[in-house]
């Protein structure tokens, strides 16, 4: 297989995996688990796994030359690297409330508004001012977040809780997308995921003590929702995007990733039987066309 083509298949299924955290949750919250149990295992099982595959693959890994001079190099300490980890754990506390609070399909819309808020946060932080093509992929996004979300649908009630929960949850994700692409890079993917993830369990259990350990739920079934949404959430994505986003460049990645919104929908439509009639899908297909136009002006610049 083509090695383009391969790159480009572990990015699509490493953003399909995340498409179906909503859809999960959703059946851990029927089984009447709370906020805090899903989220303080998840962020738990996902920092056992990381940890566990980075010792592993660094005992059997052979020291070369690189390693090495790897070795020389200043790295990052890692307490930064796990301060930006907290929020990973800020964006499934509020994006699972949000959850509970609206439709998943609904829920997936108001993350995804992580594109513009990151360029706002741009332009107050950094004094990087938009350009008038971004203003208007912003306009679409805006548009399409209308559509999608259900604003122009009867059978859809907006709870304004819901919505705050999911703005705060794309706010923190923005964050950590601009906070991640600028430290630890210096380390293995391995450790700095598990570093990320640590220090997302460590703010998950300072807000939701971990009383599942203690109270008899957490091997009563919890567990199992905690590894289902770990390996989607925390351990499948990131090792398919080290892996494959090098193969197809930044921009096309980028774009590829934007399977999750689709998949997020799909599955809230077939397995949670929500209600998506075309006027969301056409604003769903607004904010996909916003994804490529923004990475496809991207490539064209750095090329």
């Amino acid at each position: 297989m083509n090695k383009r083509i391969k790159g480009g298949l572990l990015v699509f299924f490493g953003a399909a995996s995340f498409g179906l955290l909503s859809t999960i949750v959703k059946f851990a919250y029927a089984e009447g688990y709370t906020l805090g149990e899903i989220t303080g295992t998840q962020s738990f099982s996902g920092m056992a796994i990381l940890w566990l595959l980075y010792f592993i693959t660094k005992s059997i890994k052979k020291e070369d030359k690189k390693e090495k001079a790897e070795e020389t190099q200043p790295k990052t300490k890692w307490w930064k690297i796990a301060l930006a980890g907290t929020f990973t754990g800020l964006v499934g506390i509020f994006y699972y409330q949000c959850v509970k609070l609206l439709p998943a399909s609904v829920a997936i819309i108001l993350l995804m508004q992580y594109l513009w808020i990151s360029m706002l946060i741009e332009a107050i932080v950094f004094r990087k001012k938009p350009s008038r093509k971004q203003l208007l992929l912003l306009g679409v996004v805006l548009l399409g977040t209308l559509l999608a979300g259900g604003l122009f649908s009867q059978e859809i009630m907006l709870n304004i809780k819901g919505v705050i929960f999911g703005l705060l949850a794309a706010t923190c994700y923005a964050i950590f997308l601009m906070t991640s692409g600028r430290i630890g890079n210096d380390l293995p993917v391995l450790k700095k995921s598990a570093l990320m993830i640590t220090g997302s369990c460590t703010i998950t259990w300072i807000i939701f003590p971990p009383l599942f350990f203690f109270n008899g739920v957490y091997f009563s079934g919890l567990v199992l929702w905690g590894l289902a949404l770990a390996l989607l959430g925390t351990v499948i994505p990131p090792l398919l995007f080290s892996m494959g986003i090098p193969r197809v460049g930044v921009s096309i990645g980028a774009i590829l990733s934007a399977v999750e919104l689709p998949v997020a929908i799909l599955s809230s439509a077939f397995i949670l039987h929500e209600s998506v009639d075309a006027l969301r899908w056409l604003g769903v297909i607004l904010i996909l066309l916003a994804i490529v136009a923004t990475n496809i002006k991207t490539k064209e610049i750095s090329g």
